[in-house]
């Protein structure tokens, strides 16, 4: 990962909105990094799409995310859809540098 990369956010957004997104950035680097239940990161998807109702932009955040940070939304969302609840989801590090 590298060690200094902004998030990407709407300045339209409120304070509230930015704090969901960004807890959801956040818990895709946990996934990449150590683990996070599934519940807890859909939890966390589920606002984020809240904030992001349109599919097109919610892809555009996750390609400068992935783009900044080398984490995928996308994948760490694919692999906690097949798990239970509860269950650990830890996505290997396969990204690009």
């Amino acid at each position: 990962m590298q060690d200094n990369y902004s998030y990407p956010l709407d300045t339209d957004w409120t304070k509230e909105d930015m704090v969901k997104v960004v807890s959801l950035y956040n818990a895709v680097e946990k996934a990449y990094e150590s683990s996070i239940k599934s519940d807890e990161f859909l939890q966390k998807y589920r606002a984020f799409q809240e904030v992001v109702p349109m599919k097109m932009e919610q892809k555009r955040l996750d390609k400068e995310f992935e783009l900044q940070s080398g984490y995928s939304i996308y994948q760490v969302f694919k692999k906690c859809r097949t798990m239970k609840n509860g269950e650990k989801v830890r996505i290997h590090n396969e990204r690009r540098q």
